[in-house]
């Protein structure tokens, strides 16, 4: 393609050299670049990417995409925002792939996860033949691959979209972060319909405040063409939302969970009851029967890391979730305690380095409410110090708390406690793979750490 093409429809401020290149493909990271690509100088919260065009060029880049010109021997194009015109130039280069895909999406702090799986599978139940875009991995024609971030970047998500055609898949569920819409990424993704579930506390070492939050899960549905809007009403942000959207498809768990009747649901908890119905209420949007809907959400047994069982034949219960912000920490306790049936519930809860500091005090505060032992370690503590944070956890609790930074101490320690019938929870990393450090990531499944204490008990 050449580069004059893509000029057309970033609109620059100024095309520095020779606009007729051709253009091979799409590059933000200079490490990537390859010969022909053009590079897109990207400015980030650690790095600028206007430092590492000299690299780009080094490894073949055949043009720019800059926020100011530069003293370089090369095509440049001169854009007001790089980020956003990385997203406009990949939905040209490859060719407006969800012009032709059918993209449905959820949004939301809690749930998205779950309900793409679900409307995944009633997607295939339909014989629509999709591919899967979130936090726990990507399917492209029946392929998974490993995931780097929920929603990835602008040119990484056009090529996947792509890819999907390519390959024969025509539909797409995927879950669209807060991150992807604030930074861009999901610019010219066309949702057929858009589910969202909740907002609660969370990312707001990017947001700032939670109205800037929900700003940014609310502009995703006044994107051209607008998405068929599904919104839980249920949760008072979500009332907002439907407000503003008179044509919105609105559910709440106490209104319409008589909708599921007839499906035997899988998942377990009010939360994932609610995650049904959004699925549910999509699928009806887009023309979906009735028998599809039911036999694609029956066919979902659990979803990784998401409320799940580590059995090994004990008398109680261990359940691994995700759960690493408030609200799906109140869900997903509130979940064990039904599930403990009189019996205690002992949670395992620690918080993310380099994230959403403030969280840090209410999840403790929640954790003590709500569970009969709380025990706080480590969770992936990056560039920061784990017994700091553990300490910023502390501040919220009531009560009695035990604490054990090693994270495998601590779920051998609340397996150790567990009588028959109470619940173990472990709360936080879900169906990650590893344990982030600032200089390394070792790996670490809670679930097969919890998995090894209950062979060997």
């Amino acid at each position: 393609m050449k580069l004059e093409r893509l000029v057309a429809a970033l609109d620059p401020v100024d095309v520095k050299g020779n606009a007729a290149v051709e253009i091979a493909d799409l590059a933000y990271d200079a490490r990537a670049a390859t010969p022909g690509s053009l590079f897109f100088a990207v400015r980030g919260m650690r790095a600028d990417g206007h430092d590492f065009t000299l690299q780009a060029a080094g490894n073949g880049a055949a043009a720019l995409v800059v926020e100011r010109a530069l003293d370089l021997d090369v095509p440049q194009v001169v854009v007001r925002d790089s980020r956003t015109a990385m997203a406009v130039a990949a939905d040209e280069f490859f060719e407006h792939p969800t012009q032709e895909l059918e993209v449905v999406g959820v949004t939301g702090t809690s749930g998205k996860t779950t309900t793409s799986f679900l409307l995944f599978a009633i997607l295939a139940a339909a014989g629509r033949r999709p591919g899967l875009i979130g936090t726990v991995e990507a399917r492209i024609g029946g392929e998974r691959r490993g995931v780097t971030r929920t929603t990835p970047e602008a040119i990484d998500l056009q090529r996947l979209f792509r890819e999907m055609l390519d390959v024969g898949d025509r539909s797409c569920a995927m879950e669209a972060s807060s991150h992807a819409s604030a930074l861009h990424r999901l610019d010219h993704t066309r949702f057929r319909t858009l589910v969202f579930t909740n907002l609660s506390q969370d990312h707001l070492d990017l947001h700032g405040d939670m109205e800037s939050y929900f700003q940014a899960k609310r502009r995703l549905f006044h994107a051209e063409p607008r998405p068929v809007a599904v919104v839980n009403v249920g949760d008072e942000y979500g009332r907002r939302l439907a407000d503003e959207l008179p044509d919105a498809i609105t559910f709440s768990y106490e209104r319409d969970a008589g909708l599921l009747d007839g499906i035997d649901l899988k998942l377990r908890g009010r939360f994932n009851v609610e995650n049904a119905l959004g699925a549910l209420l999509s699928a009806r949007a887009l023309g979906i029967d009735d028998d599809a809907i039911k036999r694609g959400i029956e066919n979902v047994r659990g979803v990784p890391g998401r409320f799940e069982a580590v059995d090994e034949g004990q008398p109680f219960h261990v359940i691994v979730d995700y759960a690493h912000k408030p609200g799906a920490l109140e869900n997903v306790l509130r979940a064990a305690r039904e599930l403990a049936s009189g019996n205690r519930v002992i949670c395992v809860l620690g918080a993310g380095g380099d994230r959403d500091r403030g969280k840090r005090p209410v999840m403790g505060r929640i954790a003590t409410e709500l569970a009969d032992v709380t025990i706080v370690t480590s969770d992936n503590p990056r560039s920061e110090d784990p017994e700091q944070i553990i300490t910023e956890i502390v501040v919220g609790t009531v009560g009695h708390v035990e604490v054990e930074t090693d994270r495998a101490a601590a779920i051998a320690r609340a397996i150790a406690l567990a009588h028959d019938g109470d619940v173990v929870l472990i709360a936080g990393k879900g169906a990650e793979q590893g344990q982030e450090y600032a200089d390394r990531v070792i790996p670490f499944d809670d679930r097969q750490a919890a998995r090894d204490v209950l062979v060997a008990k």
